[in-house]
């Protein structure tokens, strides 16, 4: 504490505490550490002599008799009639950290809270004085009130290394408002040469999904002992007090503004933003600054109309941190090379998913403007060394430029998923034999392989990665009964194989049964995803025959349960999957 005069907060929350006895009594295990001197002060001035002894008895800190009694309206007697003999007045040498509780919040701090928010000046006027303990549970406080200038003056002082805010968005305790009074608290740190002298923030996590238990910890739903070891201590423990009463990280250095930054995942949507994309969008179009920003994954959805604006948020993100790039928009190739500079930054890069990304918005271009276009961004894949899982679904640029894509690749791919794209000949030829391919550990080819001639190639590709894969679909494929047993050989080499999803192609139970007798020794199956065998179906409208498909249940389980124990389940067609399946599970 400070020797000028207490600050506002405590007065509030003093004053609330007795007037209301029982319940500052009852909250004096919860109690901080600090707010023990001036609460017993006020306590024994006031007379209030439950409370002296109550709080005596807590033996949590050093208390001091003689400072009090000069101001002390109540008799010296009634005050010693409140303490017992035994206890020495010269003050108790225990002193002990605050520890969570997983019972409900205690009185006191709702107490406090509730009067610093009904008075905002004084609380935000007091801050600097605020005990460590109360920011999390003020803040709280404050974003489900939508006290947006405590919410900004809280982010320019606090006192951890992190701020989650985005898991208080995800639990719906806050809206633009409050993430504009973040942001705004956030760029006047960032502008600051020196940030306030408690101040150690470095990271405000808007992002929705942070696993953290930093907020269930401060409320006092779960005790510190559960926040994963992963995480900073100090973003969750309370400063401590060394032998001699400094503070314990007093002489650290102030964090400097440099490394300050935002840490969120981008979703660019011209339908129905998010809030994080709308607030950015408004501050570029107000002309304000924006924060550093850390993402690990850019999402691009929809047409985007206002490239500009989006240019410059992509401009402040620190592109060496991103991980995962995913396109879900109906772009052209022209489009997609204004990306491919940003993309080229991105060294960490490991998943990059394009879909329905066409060769222009008219369908028609020359041989040479296409061999141009896709020269310039391949040209940009080159520096994707830490690329790892390549997803193309729905892209229509790939005939007979599948080979030219996968050759410029700098790694191995550990996975490559083309789902309902139209090669040619040239294109499934390159996928045995480019060198980014020859190491996979999961092919999704679902929807592939209605090209006809896929089916000459696959079972070499197959044979290629047969001592690495471990995850194959090849569902809504068209297979029937004689290309499934063709395939049988080549799937029985693959002895790295966990996963096989065949659902949505139309076989017979004969040959089903065949592959599974003749695989299943061979493979280290965990999960089977098998279309329900024609002979189930009743007629060309798809009605399932209840007694023949439970007579095929029958039968898969005899086959089976002579190599390892399983569970079997039926997954019905749904407006997304059109066919029916049967999952095959290893018991757990």
């Amino acid at each position: 504490m400070s020797s000028r005069n207490p600050p506002r907060l405590l007065d509030l929350a003093i004053q609330s505490v007795l007037q209301d006895e029982p319940s500052a009594i009852a909250a004096l295990e919860w109690l901080p550490t600090q707010l023990f001197p001036p609460l017993f002060m006020a306590a024994v001035i006031g007379g209030h002599r439950e409370t002296v002894k109550a709080m005596w008895h807590s033996q949590k800190t050093p208390l001091q008799i003689s400072e009090c009694r000069d101001k002390q309206r109540g008799s010296p007697r009634s005050l010693s009639r409140a303490l017992p003999l035994s206890i020495h007045r010269s003050g108790l040498p225990l002193e002990r950290l605050i520890s969570m509780s997983s019972r409900n919040p205690p009185r006191l701090l709702d107490l406090a809270i509730q009067s610093v928010l009904q008075d905002e000046n004084s609380a935000i006027a007091a801050l600097e004085w605020l005990p460590t303990q109360l920011f999390p549970p003020l803040f709280m406080a404050a974003v489900v009130g939508g006290r947006r200038e405590t919410v900004k003056a809280m982010v320019g002082c606090w006192p951890f290394i992190g701020l989650p805010l985005g898991a208080l968005v995800k639990s719906g305790h806050s809206d633009q408002d409050i993430l504009h009074a973040a942001l705004d608290g956030f760029h006047v740190l960032l502008t600051q040469k020196l940030p306030p002298r408690r101040c150690r923030l470095r990271a405000l996590d808007v992002r929705l999904d942070t696993d953290t238990n930093f907020w269930k910890v401060w409320s006092g739903n779960e005790s510190i002992a559960s926040v994963p070891s992963s995480e900073d201590p100090v973003t969750t423990q309370p400063r401590t007090r060394t032998q001699k009463g400094k503070d314990s990280r007093a002489g650290e250095k102030p964090q400097s503004s440099t490394s300050m930054v935002l840490l969120t995942d981008l979703r660019f949507l011209d339908t129905a933003p998010d809030e994080l994309f709308t607030v950015l969008m408004e501050r570029v179009k107000q002309g304000k600054d924006l924060p550093p920003l850390c993402c690990r994954k850019v999402e691009i959805v929809g047409g985007l109309s206002e490239l500009p604006v989006i240019e410059k948020i992509l401009n402040v993100v620190q592109r060496d941190a991103v991980q995962e790039v995913a396109f879900h928009c109906w772009w052209n190739l022209k489009s997609l090379n204004w990306f491919a500079p940003f993309l080229s930054q991105m060294g960490h890069l490991s998943t990059l998913h394009l879909s329905r990304i066409s060769l222009d918005s008219l369908g028609s271009r020359t041989v040479d403007k296409v061999a141009k276009l896709l020269a310039k961004l391949t040209s940009h894949l080159l520096s994707l060394h830490q690329l790892q899982h390549l997803i193309l679904e729905t892209v229509f640029f790939l005939n007979d430029h599948l080979c030219q894509l996968l050759s410029c690749l700098p790694t191995t791919l550990e996975s490559l998923t083309l789902k309902y794209c139209v090669p040619l000949d040239a294109d499934l030829s390159s996928l045995h034999s480019c060198p980014s391919t020859r190491q996979l550990r999961s092919l999704d080819l679902s929807g592939m392989f209605r090209a006809r001639s896929m089916r000459a190639y696959l079972p070499k590709l197959l044979e290629r990665v047969s001592a690495t894969l471990t995850h194959l679909s090849l569902t809504d494929c068209g297979i029937n009964d004689s290309e499934l047993t063709a395939l049988q050989p080549a799937l029985g080499h693959c002895s790295q194989l966990s996963t096989l999803l065949l659902g949505g192609n139309p076989v017979s139970m004969a040959v089903l049964q065949g592959l599974l007798q003749h695989t299943w020794p061979l493979c280290k199956f965990s999960l089977l995803g098998l279309p329900v065998p024609q002979d189930c179906y009743e007629d060309p409208e798809g009605f399932l025959h209840e007694d023949t498909f439970l007579e095929v249940i029958r039968q898969l389980r005899v086959t089976l349960q002579a190599y390892r124990p399983l569970s079997v389940s039926f997954v019905p067609s749904t407006c997304d999957r059109t066919w029916d399946e049967i999952l095959l599970r290893m018991d757990s």
